[in-house]
């Protein structure tokens, strides 16, 4: 017969086998569930504890456990309820005496996957027992995390929506593409948003923005920026104060006071040759003409949510002929170039469009077969150069907006 010694920590392990956990003071108990496991030739590798305080050391390598109910340290359903606070997903079978199968019910009840009556089990039924724990708490598991996923699912598909909305555009000369990509291997939900609404005076509005951050709170953040903006576009507030309310509104919404937003707003007159571009902290938008493509400056501004700044002036430019502009988030530039540490950057970015321009179809500045919008194009096209240059998936959240303008459309 193996030794206690034997018992306490298993000699062997291998493929396939499953470490239990034996939590017995007695130590012909104990024995005993080792010989029965024995006989009938049970892949486990048993460890043994001969009190709950030794046990909480060893749980979180279990999977399974065999928990006694009377032990010098903890007695009923104590030590159950405190493993499994200390390891709620663990598969845990509690024996108990013939005298308290009663209390076995009640183990079940308060968490346990089931329990055995000492002295009334053979090998082959403690075996089942153990296997069938297992199976079912990562049946549990599994369907408790897929119930997660679906909430979040959920979620993250509700505060998209308010990320990125449909435009709200009447003038058929004009046309409007975006994309917005989550970065990271684990895709979080992410905090850019962009809008485009045409106000009642033909004057059409575009934006940009950036939540610091990436998760639940920087998605709702940049949702409830991105509602207020349309509502202060649409009830005709001057383009002059709509960032200002902003920065007011993050500063109350946050949930702390290091979160801060970036944006950029574009607006266009009626007639489509001038615009106006307010900046907070973002980059710049780019027009793409028949000329090529250049950065629209503009005197730098700090990002909304930071300094005591309450005034965001605008910058006049020049909108002549059929033209698109650009506006995106850090996250398409601050991809890798190669396997340097060198980054992309805005003026990469310029290159990789007028490349695409070039390769346009006789040269005439539309990406791509006729089907599909040439904005379109470019931005996929722009997206999946900038994908290939850092060698897959950018680590950051991107977003990119295109405002064009077609006299002849």
């Amino acid at each position: 017969m193996t030794s206690n010694a034997e018992l306490d920590t298993a000699a062997t392990t291998g493929r396939g086998q499953v470490p239990v956990l034996v939590v017995e003071d007695d130590d012909g108990d104990a024995l005993l569930v080792e010989e029965l496991l024995r006989e009938v030739d049970a892949p486990v590798v048993m460890q043994r504890a001969r009190s709950l305080g030794q046990a909480t050391t060893m749980v979180s390598e279990a999977a399974c456990v065999l928990l006694d109910l009377g032990l010098p340290d903890s007695q009923g359903l104590q030590g159950l309820k405190r493993l499994l606070k200390l390891e709620p997903d663990a598969a845990i079978v509690v024996l108990t005496g013939e005298a308290n199968e009663h209390l076995g019910e009640q183990a079940v009840r308060a968490g346990a996957q089931d329990y055995l009556v000492k002295g009334e089990v053979a090998g082959h039924q403690l075996h089942r027992v153990i296997r069938y724990a297992v199976e079912r708490r990562r049946a549990e598991e599994a369907q408790r995390q897929l119930q997660v996923a679906q909430v979040q699912a959920q979620e993250n598909a509700r505060l998209e929506r308010g990320l990125l909305p449909s435009p709200l555009l009447a003038d058929p000369r004009l046309s409007v593409s975006a994309r917005c990509l989550a970065g990271g291997q684990q895709h979080l939900l992410g905090g850019d948003f962009y809008d485009v609404v045409e106000a009642a005076d033909s004057w059409v509005h575009a934006l940009i923005g950036d939540v610091c951050g990436r998760g639940p709170a920087e998605a709702a953040l940049g949702v409830c920026l991105r509602v207020a903006w349309r509502a202060l576009v649409l009830a005709g507030r001057p383009a002059d104060e709509i960032l200002a309310t902003l920065n007011q509104l993050l500063e109350h919404e946050r949930q702390d006071d290091t979160m801060f937003a970036t944006t950029c707003m574009m607006s266009v007159a009626p007639d489509r040759s001038a615009g106006w571009v307010r900046m907070a902290g973002h980059l710049p938008p780019l027009l793409v003409t028949q000329g090529g493509v250049r950065e629209l400056q503009t005197p730098t501004a700090p990002p909304l949510g930071l300094g005591q700044v309450r005034h965001w002036p605008g910058t006049q430019v020049r909108l002549d002929g059929t033209w698109s502009v650009l506006l995106y988030t850090d996250g398409l530039i601050e991809g890798r170039i190669g396997k340097g540490s060198e980054r992309l950057g805005s003026e990469g970015l310029m290159d990789l469009i007028r490349a695409a321009l070039r390769a346009a179809p006789q040269g005439n500045g539309e990406v791509g077969s006729k089907d599909v919008p040439a904005d379109d194009q470019l931005l996929d096209r722009v997206i999946g150069d900038v994908r290939e240059l850092n060698g897959g998936d950018l680590d950051d959240d991107l977003a990119i907006l295109s405002l064009g303008y077609s006299p002849g459309r």
